[in-house]
């Protein structure tokens, strides 16, 4: 998979050497490519933004060079392009798992009050954000999302099956998990865990993410579709936890 990058600071994904993303880029599983948008700028200054038309705080970048900048992307790599905005549709695994499908994405970072609204109109594919909270750039979110979107790209996880039991692959929170030691202070690891059958392990695990999901998110039961068995399970978790 290849993803290009326009940023001011690229810089910033230095953090991707680290950790699983950089396991997928040593194994040229995913491909990570900067540009910078700042070598484009209109004048010796190496200015990219400018104050907004009709007045207002802060200042906007300008589409010129954002467009320059995306033209030296060669068209069969540059696949959909993506903008990183609050204004996007929020992120889900869903949409992770889709984007880990394609060959190529173009993502935009933007800065200060965002870009210029001709290239998105012009340019950009979608808009997506990673939360209903403001970024200091959209640098950070790129990395959120390159960092989801490995994991889906086989060969890049140890356990090829560890990400379909994350939070969120099937709708519902994640059991809580314990490791070494047994007893810390006055607590303790569930003696289930414990105990080697996995039969009843499994079963408590399934309780928990339930039990988890009703008291943390309950309202991600709303997009999922629980099966006779959960919601007999969680109807019992739920009248012992309201208890």
């Amino acid at each position: 998979m290849n993803i290009n990058i326009l940023t001011i600071f690229p810089e910033i994904f230095d953090a991707l050497n680290f950790g699983v993303v950089s396991k997928s880029l040593d194994k040229d599983l995913l491909k990570v490519k900067t540009f910078d948008i700042r070598k484009n700028s209109i004048n010796k200054h190496d200015q990219v933004d400018s104050k907004p038309y009709g007045g207002g705080e802060g200042m906007v970048m300008m589409a010129e060079p954002i467009i320059s900048t995306l033209k030296e992307i060669d068209n069969k790599n540059t696949g959909k392009i993506i903008y990183l905005s609050p204004q996007g549709k929020r992120l889900n695994q869903e949409k992770v798992k889709s984007l880990s499908k394609l060959k190529n994405i173009t993502l935009i970072c933007g800065r200060y009050e965002g870009i210029d609204q001709r290239v998105i109109d012009e340019y950009v594919d979608e808009e997506l954000s990673i939360g209903d909270f403001i970024l200091s750039g959209g640098e950070y979110a790129a990395i959120c999302i390159i960092d989801a979107i490995s994991r889906h790209i086989p060969g890049t996880l140890g356990n090829k099956n560890s990400y379909l039991k994350d939070t969120f692959s099937n709708g519902l929170l994640k059991w809580d998990t314990y490791a070494k030691p047994e007893k810390l202070g006055s607590l303790r690891v569930p003696e289930v865990l414990l105990s080697g059958n996995h039969k009843e392990i499994s079963k408590w695990r399934e309780e928990n993410s339930l039990l988890k999901t009703f008291l943390k998110r309950p309202d991600l039961f709303e997009k999922i579709k629980l099966s006779k068995k959960q919601k007999k399970l969680l109807e019992e978790l739920a009248s012992k936890a309201i208890l």
